[in-house]
């Protein structure tokens, strides 16, 4: 298990959520339902949009996966980093999915907060989301 993911455990930003297994179903619909957004979005040329959106759909796909384990998080920082111990450590998941999500978060962060986002950017992402949402539906 990562350092981080433990220092995630520690200051409560990952925590139990024994509930988590009932609601990771309704986390990839809400992934789909992003996905899907996003999608139009970019169809539209509403790059910004589908960028937030695609990173959400990856967020609610990684927050299913988090949640079939029992744990939950108030972080996305400790999400990531979630995946990272519990998937990629596992070799349940490919690594390069969990730096598309690091990456897709910084994405939005910079679409939503700086204005700053791409065409190219926006179809990378819209790619990636569909990949991460397609393996974590396999896994569950």
């Amino acid at each position: 298990m990562s350092q981080e993911f433990k220092k995630c455990l520690e200051r409560g930003k990952i925590k139990k959520f024994t509930p988590g297994i009932k609601l990771a179903k309704k986390e990839l619909g809400l992934a789909r339902e992003d996905l899907k957004i996003s999608l139009k979005s970019l169809a539209e040329k509403n790059y910004r949009w589908s960028i937030v959106q695609s990173y959400y759909s990856m967020f609610y796909s990684a927050r299913a996966l988090v949640y079939s384990r029992k744990y939950r998080e108030n972080s996305h920082f400790c999400l990531i980093e979630a995946i990272r111990a519990l998937f990629v450590e596992t070799g349940k998941l490919n690594v390069s999915l969990v730096e598309s999500l690091a990456e897709a978060k910084n994405l939005r962060e910079a679409a939503d907060y700086h204005g700053d986002f791409s065409e190219i950017n926006c179809r990378k992402l819209a790619k990636k989301a569909k990949e991460f949402l397609t393996a974590a539906n396999g896994l569950l």
